[in-house]
């Protein structure tokens, strides 16, 4: 593998583009709450991962188990067949991260080229830490409670399950952060997991203080607003694939409050937005 796609190097350019990481989601899933089913074949797979390296992706993270809420557990061995083949294809044109929670899934996929695993789990499961410090990868580790078959729903939490939301979730990351250390990984990014274990007031008030997150992780932060039920703030009725301008939105906030990462859908849209923004920024300092 070489520089050009590690993930230093890759955020380095990043930053130095547009200031901010753009990954792209290849869901290679049956049941994915917004692209289920829409890249399940090879050459379906293929082809998305050729758009969104064509439309501006930094990285590309390839999941083959789906994290919406109620989502069953799938096992190595399918998520393997899923994604395996996408991974190789993929780390020939970009920064590869595989979505799993399975030290298995992860060793097979940074041998086949991934050089990221994103573990939507705050590392239920301390192997996977082992995986990512063996290989010299990055971990993106998500600030979660419990599995994806407990979460009640999208964006249903009890409202008194948080005192501080940044100080909780900055607590109960940091604990994971310092396991994975532990273990030897180097290269750590904190996800504050918008939507996991959170309700919609939750998740928007963590995006709110994004820029508290990102002065108190110690790490870069990653924002995965994308098309997440709790955008229905502000339009109650919009599915998925109609809350694209609430996403955009999202992305330009958690982008000028500091984050490194913005794990998104959409990445043409999303790239204009923050582009121009960057322009606009720049002509009005001149």
């Amino acid at each position: 593998m070489t520089e050009r796609y590690e993930w230093t190097s890759v955020m380095t350019r990043a930053r130095e583009r547009r200031g901010v990481a753009l990954m792209g989601v290849c869901n290679v899933t049956p049941d994915s709450f917004s692209d289920g089913g829409a890249y399940l074949s090879a050459a379906e797979a293929r082809a998305r991962v050729d758009a969104l390296v064509d439309e501006g992706a930094d990285i590309v993270d390839v999941g083959g188990e789906s994290t919406r809420p109620g989502a069953r557990p799938v096992s190595d061995d399918e998520q393997l067949a899923r994604v395996l083949g996408v991974v190789r294809y993929a780390s020939q044109r970009v920064l590869v991260s595989v979505d799993t929670t399975s030290p298995g899934v992860a060793d097979a996929c940074l041998q086949a080229g991934a050089r990221a695993v994103n573990d939507v789990s705050c590392l239920r499961n301390a192997a996977l830490a082992d995986v990512c410090a063996r290989h010299g990868a990055a971990l993106v580790l998500m600030h979660a409670r419990g599995t994806q078959q407990q979460m009640a729903g999208f964006s249903t939490y009890a409202d008194d399950a948080y005192g501080d939301m940044v100080a909780t979730v900055l607590s109960e990351w940091t604990a994971a952060a310092n396991a994975a250390r532990a273990r030897g990984v180097t290269t750590l990014v904190m996800d504050p997991g918008l939507g996991f274990a959170k309700n919609a007031r939750q998740s928007a008030d963590l995006l709110r203080r994004t820029a508290e997150l990102v002065a108190g992780a110690g790490v870069p932060v990653a924002i995965g607003a994308s098309r997440k039920s709790f955008l229905k703030i502000v339009d109650p009725d919009a599915a998925p694939l109609e809350r694209i301008g609430a996403s955009l939105a999202a992305a330009l906030f958690a982008a000028g409050a500091g984050a490194s990462v913005l794990r998104v859908h959409d990445v043409r849209a999303t790239r204009q937005a923050v582009d121009l923004s960057r322009s606009m920024s720049r002509v009005a300092d001149d």
